[in-house]
């Protein structure tokens, strides 16, 4: 087995347990399920100005280890990427990447941007999860889920008012597009080697539909990494290790917006 289909086995062995404790009517009961308004990540890139930063907190990956230990508290890291970002994406899995919903839910207390549920979605149960935690967008990684499986779960978030990221990595998972998806992200990372290259981005920006926004996803660690990209087309740019490897990733963050800006 590859990386990516140990991380979906595991997923799903993880949520069938919890799916019986928490079906979906309790989510619709409970948290942030009936929040007023839910924040736009498409509206957010699209501002005039817009620095076009989804901000990642992420604490480890499977190939790197551990960036930042569980004691590692959240609010001063989302606090900083706030200030500017375009939206704040938080990394739920706990077991590659030592994460958990109470991360999801410090971020959404306090920030006032779109937050992101990065995590590996592979049944509609982990939708209803994550609006009732405060996800206002939810991930879908074309690699893990059928054309089938992504218009009905893109459908139903678009239905309790979340947006979506359709995840790709190449001309084949760009297939999997739908109406119903509400951006397209293009990941330089391939979640089966976990090898990254840059330019996956630039030779896929053609073939994304027309009128969702892009998204381009891991290895951007530098401002001038984001000028080529945005001049291609790109209106978002995931970015997390290149915060979190850092001892302080809310300054390093504050660092990396201020060279954007004297480009």
């Amino acid at each position: 087995m590859d990386i990516l289909e140990k991380i979906v086995a595991a997923k799903k062995k993880e949520i069938e347990p919890f799916k019986e404790k928490s079906p979906v009517e309790r989510f619709e009961r409970e948290g942030f399920f009936w929040q007023i308004s839910n924040r736009s990540l498409v509206q957010s890139l699209l501002i005039p100005g817009s620095t076009g930063i989804i901000a990642e907190f992420k604490r480890k990956s499977p190939s790197k280890g551990w960036f930042k230990s569980k004691e590692l508290e959240v609010e001063p890291v989302v606090t900083a990427y706030n200030k500017s970002a375009a939206g704040i994406s938080v990394l739920t899995d706990n077991e590659f990447f030592g994460g958990d919903l109470d991360d999801l839910i410090q971020t959404k207390v306090v920030t006032d941007i779109p937050v992101l549920r990065k995590d590996f979605i592979v049944d509609k149960w982990q939708i209803a999860e994550s609006k009732a935690f405060g996800a206002d967008v939810i991930l879908l990684i074309a690699a893990c889920l059928t054309p089938a499986q992504v218009k009905e779960f893109a459908g139903y978030a678009k239905s309790i008012g979340l947006e979506s990221i359709l995840e790709v990595h190449n001309d084949a998972e760009l297939g999997h597009y739908c109406d119903e998806v509400s951006m397209i992200g293009v990941n330089n990372r391939n979640l089966k080697t976990f090898e990254v290259d840059i330019n996956t981005s630039l030779q896929l920006i053609e073939k994304i539909p027309a009128g969702k926004p892009a998204i381009a996803e891991s290895g951007i660690s530098s401002a001038d990494a984001i000028v080529t990209l945005r001049s291609a087309g790109f209106k978002g740019f995931l970015i997390g290790e290149t915060f979190m490897k850092e001892e302080n990733p809310g300054m390093a963050y504050e660092t990396f917006v201020n060279n954007l800006k004297q480009q």
